[in-house]
Order: structure tokens, then C-alpha cells, then sequence
């Protein structure tokens, strides 16, 4: 059975009480390992995410390490709420590289609705805005890392599923199909599921780290093998989840009881999986590419 090890017991990165937009909590942050360095852009937001406190506006801020534990962030964000359909501003990036340019998929929130974004960037600091990729209520998306017979592949979510759409040119999109539903019986990923960050190569299929929600909405994260040729057939789902809310920071926060990833790295044989606690602070677990078992 695949579960992530964690790698601290503690955040590896937590709010800046001093620096205001990121005061209230770092959480969902996208992941890139780029010329032997680990870059992490992440959520931040300026007071409580759980709503309590009032509307909390989001940025997304840049923090870089060697070892993957210790980083050092930027002291301004990276991307703000400047624009009409971000006026609560960027939430969750996930974030790929192709063909020498990262690509990043990310919420626009407006305090109403929630839209699919793309940026780009070639440096992971300097993003330019590319608008609204889907023009409807949607969330968790992701491109994948490569094209594949040709095409630009997107995971996109209209709930309660995980669909996937294809592209020519990352503008239109078609062939839109819901590919993963919750199991039937399942507690840990009863109410809904969606990805967690983009997929990973393997020799064995697309692994695909996923989050579900509960009766009670506890998000747990869980693990799936799609064809690398024909993604929209999943060859194996491991039933139970690969990562739950154990620790106090996970279960006590501002959203309680979560733990949300929406990236990783490969270094060698590890996968390292960044994920959110509680929507409070960020955490880190470890993959090895010889433990993915689905039998």
C-alpha cells in the first residue's frame, strides 16, 4: 500500500505575522525543481482563510531552497489581486514546464466565483497573465508536463469528478471527460474529489495525486495510475489514502482537519510532495518512485 512518509513532524514554512499579505497563512503552494534548486510558489493570505475573521484576500508569494526544507521567500508576492476576475485575488497554482516555459494553472477567485487562470513565466518570479481559461465555476486544474499524440492536456473539475480536456494552442479546449468519480462507500473521499499537483511520469503510467473530502469535509490525499498514452484510463486506485490529518497543525488551523498538495518534485528516486495543513502552514512527505505499488 502506497502512504507518503513525512519528513518533519513541524511546518517547513509558516506565516510572516510582520509582512502583512502573508500574516494570516501559507498553505497549496505549486513546486518546481529547477537548476538544483527547490522553488515553491505558494498561497498566502492576509488574515484567516477560514473566514472569520472577514474576507481574506489572497497572493502568491516565491520562497527557493537547496535542500527542499529551508527557504528563503521573497519579501513582496509575486501575484496579486490586480485584476477584475482576481479581485480576492490568485489561489492554489499548479505549475509545469514545456518547451522551456512554465506554465501555470491557478484559481482566479473574485469573492463570488471561482475561474481556471494561466500565467507564464520563464523565470518562476515574473508571471504574465494569459486570462481566464475556462469561462465557467472551476477549479483544481492542472496541464500536464508534456503534450501527448500532438496535444496539450488539461485536469479541470466539475464537481463531484476529475475531468480532463485537450488543447491545441492552451486557448480552446475540447473533448472534455470526467475520468475519476469518488468511490462508492468510501469515507475519506465521499463528498468530492480533485487533483492534487500535476502528474507525474512513471515508468508504470501517469501517477496522479488526488484529494478527497468526507461526509464532514476532511480532505485526505489519495493515489491513482492513468495510461501514459490515453490518460482518461485510470489502471489502478489505491482505495485507501496515502496521507491524512494526524498532526495538530494538520487538524487544528484554519480550515480544520486538511491536508492539500498541489505540487511536487522528482529528485532521483523521490518524489517529494509539498501539502498544506489545516490551510495554515506547509509540510513535506517523501515518495520513493520503487515503493509506487498498486497491487
Amino acid at each position: 500500500m502506497i502512504k507518503l512518509r513525512r519528513l518533519f513532524e513541524k511546518p517547513i514554512l509558516q506565516p510572516e505575522r510582520g509582512n502583512p499579505w502573508e500574516a494570516g497563512a501559507v498553505f497549496n503552494c505549486a513546486a518546481v525543481y529547477e537548476n538544483g534548486l527547490i522553488h515553491l510558489i505558494y498561497r498566502a493570505t492576509d488574515i484567516s482563510s477560514g473566514g472569520a475573521e472577514g474576507d481574506f484576500i489572497n497572493s502568491l508569494g516565491y520562497a527557493v531552497s537547496k535542500d527542499g526544507i529551508h527557504f528563503n521567500r521573497m519579501r513582496d508576492p509575486i501575484l496579486t489581486n490586480d485584476v477584475p476576475r482576481e479581485a480576492r485575488g490568485p489561489e492554489d497554482p499548479r505549475i509545469v514546464k514545456i518547451d522551456g516555459v512554465f506554465h501555470m494553472l491557478y484559481t482566479g477567485y473574485d469573492g463570488k466565483d471561482y475561474s481556471i487562470c494561466r500565467a507564464v513565466s520563464k523565470n518562476l518570479i515574473d508571471w504574465e497573465r494569459k486570462g481566464v481559461v475556462l469561462d465557467e465555476s472551476n477549479k483544481d486544474a492542472s496541464l500536464f508536463p508534456e503534450k501527448i499524440d500532438g496535444r496539450y492536456v488539461m485536469f479541470h473539475r466539475r464537481e463531484p469528478d476529475i475531468w480532463l480536456a485537450y488543447s491545441n494552442d492552451l486557448e480552446n479546449w475540447y473533448d472534455h471527460m470526467s475520468i475519476m468519480s469518488p468511490l462508492p462507500g468510501s469515507e475519506w473521499e465521499h463528498n468530492k474529489i480533485g487533483i492534487a499537483g500535476p502528474p507525474i511520469k512513471t515508468g508504470k503510467g501517469w501517477l496522479l495525486i488526488y484529494h478527497g473530502t468526507s461526509k464532514e469535509k476532511r480532505y485526505c490525499l489519495g493515489a491513482a495510475l492513468l495510461d501514459l498514452d490515453d490518460p482518461s484510463i485510470v489502471i489502478a486506485r489505491q482505495k485507501e489514502p496515502i496521507l491524512e490529518p494526524e498532526l495538530d497543525w494538520e487538524v487544528n488551523g484554519c480550515v480544520p482537519n486538511v491536508v492539500f498538495s498541489c505540487g511536487q518534485v522528482e529528485i532521483e528516486d523521490r518524489i517529494i510532495i509539498y501539502y498544506a495543513g489545516a490551510d495554515s502552514a506547509i509540510g513535506v512527505a517523501e515518495l520513493r518512485k520503487s515503493d509506487i505499488d498498486f497491487n
